[in-house]
């Protein structure tokens, strides 16, 4: 996200085609000035409370940044586990993910604007000449174009932006003679052949050393790129021209996006995630704001902003109608085909999307923004952080979190639009979330699992780009910072450009080549400063009332609806329409559901959807009765089978100096103790004697009592489990023999039975990869007695180890709600929606050779998707209501019919014939089984 400063007061209009210092800068800037309006509405946060969290932040911000510094640099990112720098090609390969690697120390360089922003100058004095001194542009390795230019080119950019400002403040960086634009120009140059292609979209990846398509350059054979990864380069590219007066690199960018905005539908005028770089063919033809487009919208409003070149606004507001008409459903924000942008392609959501409520507010559309934002923060209060992807009714996707900055990046906007301090307390959760389940020893490590709070050997650069800069902002005040934020606009890697660039070097011709492709409706587009009395209609409340709604659905009491129910039954009113009553037949009940801001679609095939939007409900009351009853028809739509595969399980370090810090991802057993419903088990470790347990142990003194370690192989697990049981250990986990196996590259195991009776086997059994089996194994090495905690989630910390570890403000976390969330903004549909991650179960050795007879079934780590219910009785909406839910049950019970067919014109039939299945293509559903983040 951007903010910009420069523009006029917000009180009068701007003239139309004002140049960009009037207009481009306007919307956050006169967000900002809005401020005062919402002090009223949630009680001010004290200055000091304020700079007490900001100074939190600079000391995670040290922690993670030394221990880069102490364990990993030159590396180009800090593996936070193991204490070490992550090299390319000494690790395990992690596919896609390691094409931002370089061999260039990426978390240094993506860090250098941070450490200006933090106050942290004689810091940034030393990194800089790190950086002149140690980095090397010229290494054979193929990087990622698209990341190499936000991260790289981006960060020394930035760094040369804030260097220039320091030379002229007369303090710091007086030898400093442009060094780091002149890398970035070096490194622009080594860029410029990706661009080689008849179309002007650039290949996907670039050897740094040998460029494209020679033989010793190992890549240019791609024939696709997302749509990002070729629209996210015009912000970087311009800077460099306009920082060098070299014009080639903005005009490349300029064609690439040229090209994509000649290639969108032009029908739905929206663009695809994947597109031929050849042809110009859309090869995913699925569209939202999420991964793989998500910064192409954004880099269409920022390049108007830094360049004042009207045609990039045009082709933003004629995108941004497009989306708001078709893929936001507040507050959801669903992917469509690009072709039947009716059509929903997925039923779930990825995490990048979270950066479009800040986008909306450098729009200056606020309404649908604090929506977004707000359904964000629900997820995250439910699962501490958000997953990589979450559906509809927000359950898991795919558990993965790897400390993603763009929910902060929103939340830093809106607080700057609105001055609402909720904000200030969202990024006070965030800040305790970061050091309760996210901080190690070595720095912060990514989440493995949100729902067990299993780590990931991984601190990725942009963590500390963009997550500190955010968060220490957001609790800033203008005199804590050393320059003027708002003469500089954020990239999407949160770098810092300053905006007179917008007026050096303008010799890039300025066509409107936009409407050389549509007719643009000029009513649609704002040229003027939003009007803050239309953007906060007089009312202090007004944010907190279009949240209020969706806080509703995951308060620990009872709704206000269901009180009001218990109201209305002494009254002798008629309570609101349930959702295992309702009949399509029913005007009575078409009515309840319009007034209840749900409406009922007849689809061609004869089926009906239901759609619910709380703003179109009649009153506030009304709209929480709709989102009952939609909850209620989620409920009954998709109560989840029994599930046939066990979760993972969690392995938690807790004796010293881990406190608890270090989570790994274990693999669950099918015999023994079940840890989800018994008490976890905590114990010290000690290695059996045979290692691999396929016999009696010849050390039970060693293991009794304790856990014990056992390697892999030579025999079933179940004959592993029993051997060390009958020595008197509590537990066991098995480490696997094959070296150098590891949670983050391979699907968990499920550990399978031996085709006998397991009912002896009373203790827990986990699995562990070689890689987190090490850690163990090397911490006892290193400190001899080593105590974890075997359970099926990881688990709080001990207060007292707490206090010894950790800033005494990380103890005032609170545990967040897991209740189950639902939107104020919802489709319901009945059919099996099976997942394409699904799981087999293998009873057989993992390998065929003898020598190993271990049992494994392969386990996703995604959450298994809803499928239809064969009960249809009404689950409650809360524990604590659940005798006015059984009231209400009593009545219908015996009418519940599980037969599929039954028709609408009975009273009380199936759900799954009622709402409509998500009706996707053939091509595109196999598509999106494909479809990675």
């Amino acid at each position: 996200m951007s903010e910009a400063g420069g523009g006029r007061g917000c009180g009068s209009s701007v003239p139309q085609r004002a140049p960009w210092s009037l207009v481009a800068a306007t919307a956050a800037f006169c967000l900002v000035s809005a401020t005062s309006v919402w002090t009223a509405g949630a009680a001010p946060m004290s200055r000091e409370e304020r700079q007490k969290l900001g100074n939190q932040v600079l000391e995670m911000f040290d922690h993670a940044y030394g221990n880069y510094m102490e364990h990993a640099y030159p590396a180009d990112e800090l593996m936070p586990l193991t204490c070490r720098g992550r090299i390319r090609g000494q690790e395990p390969s992690r596919g896609d993910v390691d094409d931002a690697l370089g061999k260039f120390s990426l978390t240094l360089i993506d860090s250098l604007d941070t450490l200006v922003v933090l106050n942290k100058t004689k810091e940034f004095e030393d990194a800089v000449r790190k950086v002149l001194r140690d980095v090397n542009l010229d290494n054979d390795v193929v990087v990622s174009v698209f990341e190499t230019n936000i991260r790289v080119l981006g960060g020394l950019l930035g760094g040369h932006s804030l260097a220039i400002m320091l030379k002229e403040k007369g303090e710091y960086m007086q030898w400093y003679n442009d060094e780091l634009l002149q890398m970035a120009k070096q490194l622009g140059y080594k860029l410029l052949p990706a661009f080689n292609t008849t179309s002007g979209l650039p290949y996907p990846r670039i050897n740094l050393k040998f460029g494209i398509r020679k033989p010793e350059a190992r890549t240019g054979t791609e024939t696709d790129t997302c749509t990002a990864c070729a629209g996210t380069l015009i912000l970087e590219f311009a800077a460099l021209s306009r920082f060098t007066g070299a014009t080639i690199f903005e005009e490349y960018a300029r064609k690439a996006l040229d090209f994509l905005w000649e290639k969108r539908q032009r029908s739905s005028n929206l663009v695809g995630v994947t597109i031929n770089i050849h042809t110009g063919d859309w090869v995913r033809k699925d569209s939202g704001v999420g991964a793989g487009i998500d910064s192409y919208y954004e880099y269409l409003l920022k390049a108007y902003v830094l360049l004042g070149d009207d045609s990039f606004l045009e082709r933003f507001n004629t995108h941004y109608d497009a989306i708001m008409r078709y893929i936001s459903q507040p507050p959801l924000l669903l992917d469509v085909h690009i072709h039947k942008p009716m059509l929903n392609a997925r039923t779930w959501m990825d995490a990048l999307l979270a950066f479009f409520p800040g986008l909306q507010v450098l729009k200056g559309d606020i309404r649908p923004a604090i929506e977004t934002h707000e359904m964000l923060y629900q997820v995250i209060k439910k699962h501490n952080f958000l997953p990589e992807a979450f559906t509809t009714d927000f359950r898991v996707h795919w558990a993965q979190h790897p400390l993603r900055p763009e929910f902060a990046e929103s939340t830093y906007f809106l607080y700057k639009a609105t001055g609402d301090p909720y904000y200030l307390e969202v990024g006070k959760t965030l800040i305790e979330n970061l050091n309760k389940y996210a901080r190690v020893p070595c720095g912060f490590a990514a989440m493995k699992d949100v729902r067990t709070g299993s780590h990931e050997d991984r601190m990725d650069s942009f963590f500390l780009a963009e997550m500190f800069k955010y968060l220490y902002l957001l609790f800033a005040d203008k005199e804590d910072i050393i320059f003027d934020i708002e003469d500089y606009i954020f990239t999407t890697e949160a770098h810092l450009l300053p905006l007179w660039l917008s007026t050096t070097n303008q010799s890039i011709s300025k066509k409107n080549t936009t409407s050389e492709y549509t007719e643009l409706d000029d009513s649609n587009f704002d040229w003027t400063c939003p009007n803050t009395q239309i953007l906060f209609p007089n009312d202090p409340l007004y944010a907190q009332s279009i949240r209020e709604p969706l806080k509703n659905v995951v308060d620990k009491s009872c709704p206000r609806g269901i009180i009001r129910v218990e109201e209305s039954f002494r009254s002798g009113a008629k309570p609101p329409l349930r959702a295992r009553d309702f009949m399509a037949t029913n005007p009575e009940h078409l009515e309840i559901l319009k007034k209840m801001g749900v409406s009922l679609i007849h689809l061609k095939d004869g089926r009906v959807q239901l759609v619910q939007h709380a703003i179109q409900a009649a009153s506030s009351i009304d709209a929480e009765d709709g989102l009952r009853f939609m909850q209620e028809m989620i409920e009954l739509s998709s109560q989840q089978q029994k599930e046939q595969q066990l979760p993972p399980r969690a392995v938690q370090i807790v004796s010293h100096p881990f406190f608890g810090r270090v989570v790994l991802t274990a693999g669950p057993a099918q015999f023994g103790l079940d840890l989800s419903k018994h008490k976890e088990t905590r114990g010290f470790v000690a290695s059996s004697k045979p290692y691999n347990g396929c016999s009696e142990l010849t050390n039970p003194e060693a293991v009794m009592g304790k856990i014990a370690l056992i390697q892999r192989g030579q025999c079933m697990f179940a004959e592993k489990a029993r051997n060390i049981q009958n020595a008197g250990a509590i537990g066991g986990i098995v480490i696997d023999d094959n070296e150098g196996s590891s949670s983050d590259t391979a699907p968990l195991f499920q550990m399978a039975g031996d085709g006998k009776d397991t009912d002896d086997i009373k203790i827990p059994m986990l699995f562990l990869f070689s890689k987190e089996g090490s850690i163990i194994l090397d911490a006892i090495r290193e400190y001899e007695e080593v105590e974890v905690l075997l359970s099926d989630k990881a688990k709080d910390r001990d207060p007292e180890m707490e206090n010894e570890e950790q800033p005494s403000s990380e103890n005032d976390s609170q545990d967040q709600s897991a209740e189950q969330i639902t939107s104020s903004s919802q489709e319901v549909d009945l059919v099996d929606q099976e997942s394409p991650e699904e799981s087999s179960l293998n009873s057989e050795p993992e390998s065929s050779s003898p020598a190993d007879m271990d049992n494994a079934a392969s386990v996703s780590a995604s959450e298994q998707n809803f499928n239809p219910m064969e009960n249809h009785e009404t689950t409650s909406l809360d524990g604590e209501c659940t005798d006015l839910d059984n009231q209400l049950q009593e009545q219908s019970e015996t009418e519940e019919d599980s037969n599929p067919n039954v028709s609408w014109g009975k009273k009380v039939q199936p759900i799954d014939s009622i709402l409509a299945d998500w009706n996707e293509d053939i091509e595109a559903f196999e598509m999106m089984e494909k479809d990675e983040l």
